[in-house]
């Protein structure tokens, strides 16, 4: 009996857990099913606006809230900043539709991890929650393009578009190496196999990079690495 606890508390200990936030309560159910039918996964609460999805992140505890944008009360681009400002912060996926893109732009530029369209398969929603979880970025394939294109073009009040040179300054040579794969999209795990390092390390790597140039995501790192030239 003890072991058998004992063997169910770990793999809830090890599971990723995940909190749902729409006001759509089909919508909450559909991603609740697909979710508790994978492994390693646990939905930990369900929020039906923001204001909910930021009490019940810092009672629970989520590794990842799936945000949708609009919601009553508080909206998702308003409970991403404070989201991001819990410890430990959860990653935040935004879930969005097709025609949303400026909101998802915002929403990135507070933290956001990435962006999942409502629409998309049960397995790349379990993919996403695995990969926020992993700390990679999360960008709906299908939108991904438009909405960098869009972000590269926003500006100087941009939130990483300010004197971009002196802000990877700072970086060794590994970390631009690093900052350049991201800003092509690749996982950790692509990092990893391509440099010949481990996961660990290239999770160091990513997490300096984050403190040195005051990114705030992965995302915003990947836009710095376009707009300091990196890329080129």
């Amino acid at each position: 009996m003890t072991d058998q606890a004992n063997s169910a508390g770990s793999r809830a200990d090890s599971a990723i857990r995940v909190l749902l936030a729409d006001d759509e309560q089909m919508i909450r159910h559909s991603v609740r099913v697909i979710l508790q039918h994978a492994d390693g996964i646990e939905v930990v609460g369900e929020a039906a606006n923001g204001a909910e999805a930021v009490r019940l992140a810092a009672e629970h505890g989520p590794d990842v809230v799936l945000l949708d944008v609009r919601m009553p009360v508080l909206d998702g681009l308003a409970a991403v900043e404070p989201l991001v400002a819990l410890a430990p912060a959860p990653q935040v996926v935004m879930l969005t539709t097709f025609d949303d893109e400026e909101n998802v732009i915002r929403a990135l530029r507070a933290g956001a991890t990435g962006f999942l369209l409502k629409d998309e398969g049960p397995q790349e929603l379990i993919t996403a929650v695995r990969a926020a979880a992993a700390g990679d970025a999360v960008l709906s394939p299908r939108v991904t393009g438009s909405v960098i294109r869009r972000m590269l073009g926003g500006g100087p009040a941009d939130a990483v578009a300010a004197a971009p040179d002196s802000r990877v300054a700072g970086l060794t040579d590994r970390e631009r190496e690093v900052l350049v794969m991201l800003g092509a999209g690749l996982s950790n795990l692509e990092i990893g196999t391509r440099l010949g390092i481990g996961l660990g390390t290239v999770k160091t790597h990513v997490g300096s990079i984050l403190g040195k140039t005051g990114c705030e995501s992965r995302v915003q790192a990947a836009l710095l690495a376009h707009q300091a030239g990196l890329m080129r």
